[in-house]
């Protein structure tokens, strides 16, 4: 029963790192961009939720209900002023300014919050679980991360299929020219695009900040499991994101179950495999 409750357990992980993949999966099915400071933007949630809740003695869930939009509209704007200027000069310039902005983020984070740990108080809902027999619990918390992210995954297919402004999305990812001759404005498509994946990382990072200790510098391994369960399920596909995710979080689980020595780099372990034997990931495709 051991291992089934560390396999239940691997798959809730994966949807953690699912959530903390979409956005990422999104921007570059979309852009083709790889957005480097996508850990940092998690941890600038969770300090914000923070300073809220301290400062304003709201309830977390009011808090995470005004964060996640406000992150989507600060992803709009960062993809109109700062990003869209990069876009005509190539991947290596918006690699770079998004290595720039995460370079800004954490010093600013540093300097603001200092390098103390903290946590967001999640209460009874982050530490109980139910009990599915005398060897399996599951958390409230784990079971609502992965809800999330499989609900997010289906509002941004849902989006991108059922309405004109995602199917323009997705015709700008297939042929931005073409797209806009056909009356699209890229700029703005692109800005929407951005707009949900700073919105899902947000989230992304308020699940993790309640579930676990956070600092200023944590971002950069946030962006490395999102980018392992971007290029395990298939870059550019949504659903390759949560079986990424999934694969991610069962390989660590199940490891950590034969030696906790073992949990991270298990799981680096079958990225680099995924990346020798299967290039294009388990589930290859394009973001719709």
């Amino acid at each position: 029963m051991g291992w089934l409750n560390a396999l239940i357990q691997g798959l809730l992980l994966g949807g953690l790192y699912a959530l903390f993949a979409t956005g990422l999966s999104l921007m570059f099915g979309v852009m083709r961009i790889v957005n480097l400071a996508h850990g940092d933007l998690a941890i600038v949630a969770s300090f914000l939720a923070l300073a809220l809740v301290s400062g304003t003695g709201l309830p977390l869930w009011v808090v995470i209900v005004v964060t996640v939009p406000l992150f989507a509209l600060l992803g709009y704007l960062t993809q109109r002023v700062l990003l869209q200027r990069s876009l005509s000069s190539g991947p290596l310039a918006t690699l770079l300014v998004t290595f720039g902005l995460s370079i800004v983020i954490q010093n600013l984070l540093l300097e603001i919050f200092s390098a103390d740990t903290r946590t967001l108080d999640g209460g009874s809902f982050a530490t109980g679980s139910f009990e599915v027999s005398g060897a399996i619990s599951i958390g409230y918390l784990s079971l609502a991360t992965f809800l999330l992210a499989c609900a997010a995954l289906v509002g941004i297919q849902l989006f991108l299929s059922r309405t004109g402004l995602g199917r323009m999305l997705r015709a700008s990812s297939d042929d931005r020219e073409t797209a806009n001759l056909m009356g699209a404005d890229s700029r703005h498509v692109y800005g929407i695009a951005t707009a949900i994946a700073f919105g899902s990382v947000a989230l992304a990072g308020l699940m993790f900040s309640i579930r676990s200790s956070f600092d200023p510098a944590i971002g950069p391994s946030r962006l490395i499991f999102a980018f392992e369960a971007v290029v395990i399920g298939g870059l550019g596909s949504l659903w390759g994101t949560l079986l990424g995710g999934m694969v991610l979080g069962v390989t660590q689980s199940l490891s950590a179950e034969v030696d906790p020595a073992l949990t991270l780099l298990a799981g680096h372990l079958i990225f680099l495999a995924v990346l020798a034997f299967r290039p294009r990931g388990l589930l290859a495709g394009r973001t719709a």
